[in-house]
């Protein structure tokens, strides 16, 4: 068993222990385990209509309490209050379209052949175990827990040490808007202790959103245990821009792509790819639109961004940032690249080398990287050099052609003229480092079901 007792959340716009969690100990979490398997026996033999009745529920629970989840949310990991509130009713959507749509999702699917009857059913596994980040910790639970609950599975949440509050709120969204006792719990424990939680028996599945290292360590112990794995891991997503955009609008929005939650997104844009021709004007034009940015209190509706959610994550920042400006990049923004406390002001690398974590890293705060190429076949090129393939953009007048480089990237989503998101109707996941499986849509809830063939003679 570990020696750590608690796991404490701290607000990283104050440095304040707002609460402490006693860690599970192994006894508690076989019970939490224990509960979740008799849990599935009966809610996998459930109608498609009672569990969407009760994921309404759910939905209006979190829509009626917003304010509240959204306060938490900001006060444990440092994102602005709004945009927490917004995650909030992004969840309640999510929760609302599968209520609506796993039946039709999950129906047979009859497959012709010489039998008198053959089709495919698609039935839940069992207990699924979720490991999930701190930096969305209600979306990227519940575009897990929506569907996963409304295939007939359970869940078992094994939150971010620094958002404890969250997933114990998550947990009790689910047991007052009605769902049976043990079918999503959340399990406090530290990472030390997650293979043995992953390998133990009654877990059928695991599903991870979290860093590269993080996702081997768990498909790692999933392979040798014949766990079932869904991974979506980090990213260095290009926004490819060439010489036709209107460049102070895709400027603008370049700098909102990057400013996601701080920046501290797996979607985020990271690598700003823009042909020679306009380079100069478009870091202009960014630079600006980044500067213009309010960093501060993430409570205050004036603020633009909030802190990292910890000061250890803005320390690393900062020593990638000056590994690029040291490799020959150029800060065209005027706040100095220095980390205080977990604060780190939004900062424009031009001129970003080969070789340096700009170009070959995951930088997950307000760091932009611009690199300057000769035409759009080099931005592909660059684009697909990174070991990283979750997603990305082109920004072009000419959307036929964007479409034609689209299926050149290397990623697992891409969009023209827009900036990359998750949505409930579309799969969501990528390929290379980034890793693999999807989530969302109709492709997202048969990740954890059994595909089993039905043949009747």
């Amino acid at each position: 068993m570990s020696s750590i007792k608690t796991l404490g959340s701290i607000n990283p716009a104050t440095g304040q222990t707002i609460a402490t969690y006693p860690v599970n100990t192994t006894e508690e979490t076989e019970a939490i385990i224990s509960l979740a398997e008799k849990a599935f026996s009966a809610w996998s033999q459930t109608s498609f209509a009672h569990r969407a009745t009760l994921m309404q529920k759910a939905a209006d629970m979190l829509l009626a309490r917003k304010a509240e989840l959204g306060l938490l949310m900001t006060r444990e990991m440092g994102k602005v209050l709004k945009d927490s509130i917004a995650e909030v009713e992004k969840c309640a959507n999510c929760c609302r379209y599968y209520a609506e749509n796993a039946e039709a999702f999950l129906a047979d699917e009859p497959i012709k052949t010489e039998a008198s009857d053959s089709f495919v059913a698609y039935q839940p596994l069992g207990p699924v175990l979720a490991i999930m980040p701190w930096n969305f910790p209600f979306w990227q639970v519940f575009r897990f827990a929506a569907p996963a609950l409304m295939a007939g599975n359970v869940g078992i949440l094994k939150h971010a040490s620094n958002v404890q509050g969250c997933g114990y709120a998550i947990q009790d969204i689910f047991r007052e808007a009605g769902f049976p006792e043990g079918c999503f719990s959340n399990v406090a424990i530290p990472g030390s202790e997650m293979e043995a939680l992953i390998a133990h028996r009654a877990i059928k599945a695991v599903t991870l959103t979290g860093s590269e290292n993080a996702g081997i360590q768990v498909a790692a112990t999933a392979g040798k245990n014949l766990k079932k794995t869904v991974l979506e891991l980090g990213g260095s997503d290009a926004f490819i821009v060439l010489e036709d955009v209107d460049i102070p609008a895709v400027a603008s929005l370049a700098a909102k792509a990057r400013m996601i939650n701080a920046g501290q997104s797996c979607i985020a844009a990271k690598r700003f790819i823009v042909v020679n021709s306009i380079a100069e004007s478009f870091a202009k034009e960014m630079a600006a639109a980044m500067d213009a940015l309010v960093m501060g209190d993430p409570e205050n509706p004036a603020t633009n961004y909030g802190p990292q959610a910890r000061q250890d994550l803005a320390a690393e920042l900062e020593k990638q940032v000056n590994a690029c400006l040291q490799g020959g990049a150029v800060a065209r923004t005027k706040a100095v690249p220095k980390a205080d406390g977990a604060w780190f002001p939004a900062t424009l690398l031009d001129n970003v080398q080969p070789g340096t974590p700009g170009w070959d890293e995951e930088l997950f705060g307000p760091v932009a990287s611009l690199i300057r190429v000769k035409d759009a076949e080099e931005a592909i090129t660059v684009a697909n050099s990174s070991r990283f393939g979750l997603g990305g953009s082109i920004w072009t007048a000419d959307s036929e052609r964007g479409k034609l480089l689209a299926r050149s990237m290397e990623a697992g989503c891409i969009f023209v003229n827009e900036i990359v998101k998750s949505d409930p109707r579309v799969p969501f996941g990528g390929i290379k480092k980034s890793g693999f499986g999807r989530e969302l849509s109709h492709h997202g809830i048969k990740e954890f079901v059994n595909v089993k063939t039905v043949w009747v003679k």
